[in-house]
């Protein structure tokens, strides 16, 4: 992907970019500098070029680190999904239902329910947030592929009208803290299971209680963040 920006003024198709109006903000020509800028501060836009370059430069190394810690963070859903079932309490299930007779069938089945329907909700939850942390990860390439496409192509104008823009999408990037949104949306869960006293209770084999499984994922928010678009 290679940047071309038109150089010349789209005013007055004859003349060059040469000037940066820092009050407005705009890469403009020197006639538009004597008609409409002559009372404001502008400077050289090769001079502008060098600071914008220095910004764009800084946040893609942010960027690029950002990344990295990012794709750090996905194997961290095979591990908990490869572990998960011997953590939901089927064998201990089981082994105390093998020990009552042909009765109890009916309670163990509604139990093994309960506990398949606790995984598959955190299955569930495994992925939408590898999801979001995917998509996370592909902004912050699209980003970094553009930016450094910008530094290695770019011209003065291209770097001078597309660094604020790239400068506020890292900014908005960087506050996503990806390591600290997988803790928050995936809390830790335990499934215990307690063996009936089978006296006074509704279920001879058992039952099941679970901690840390959320009932929702947020997935709204990252919807919204990744439509953000980069023009080129």
């Amino acid at each position: 992907m290679v940047l071309r920006l038109p150089t010349t003024c789209e005013m007055h198709k004859d003349k060059e970019i040469e000037v940066f109006c820092v009050e407005c903000q705009l890469a403009i020509c020197v006639m538009c500098f004597i008609k409409s800028h002559k009372t404001h501060d502008c400077s050289d836009i090769e001079e502008v070029s060098i600071d914008r370059r220095k910004q764009v430069k800084s946040d893609t190394d942010k960027i690029s680190q950002l990344l990295k810690m990012t794709e750090g963070v996905l194997p961290r859903f095979e591990i908990e999904k490869n572990g998960l079932i011997s953590r939901l309490a089927e064998s201990e299930i089981n082994t105390t239902a093998d020990k009552l007779i042909a009765t109890v069938e009916r309670d163990r089945v509604k139990l093994l329910s309960e506990v398949e329907s606790i995984k598959l909700k955190r299955v569930k939850q495994l992925e939408m947030v590898k999801q979001e942390v995917e998509q996370h990860m592909a902004a912050l390439e699209s980003l970094q592929q553009y930016s450094e496409t910008l530094l290695s192509s770019g011209t003065a104008c291209d770097v001078t009208r597309s660094a604020s823009s790239l400068h506020s999408r890292a900014e908005e990037l960087m506050t996503f803290d990806v390591i600290g949104h997988v803790d928050n949306s995936l809390p830790s869960l335990n499934v215990n299971f307690t063996a009936s006293t089978l006296t006074g209770v509704n279920n001879l084999v058992g039952t099941v209680s679970k901690e840390g499984l959320l009932m929702g994922i947020f997935a709204e928010i990252w919807i919204v963040l990744y439509s953000f678009p980069i023009c080129v």
